[in-house]
């Protein structure tokens, strides 16, 4: 088994609004980051809650470039079945 097999597990969980707003903070503290994922990504539309009345939560990785920061769905991949994710604290994008 690799030494990094961990890192293809998630993390932890995270709310709508707090993904949102994860993904706001990387957009805005790396450069150019926003005009990437706009280019790489579709958006991920209107996000309704479960159909069995719980709250909607998201999957965070922990980033395989700096491991300080946490991986946060933007979109989904234009050219692969794959959610489109960012890195709260260096801005480096990963497909999951």
């Amino acid at each position: 088994m690799s030494s990094n097999i961990s890192q293809s597990y998630p993390y932890s969980r995270e709310s709508e609004a707090d993904r949102a707003a994860a993904v706001a903070s990387a957009f805005a503290s790396t450069d150019g980051l926003e005009e990437r994922v706009a280019a790489e990504a579709t958006p991920l539309g209107a996000v309704e809650p479960a159909d069995h009345g719980a709250a909607l939560t998201w999957w965070i990785w922990v980033c395989h470039a700096c491991l300080e920061g946490r991986l946060h769905v933007a979109g989904y991949a234009r050219d692969r079945h794959a959610l489109y994710t960012v890195c709260d604290h260096c801005g480096v994008t990963f497909l999951r």
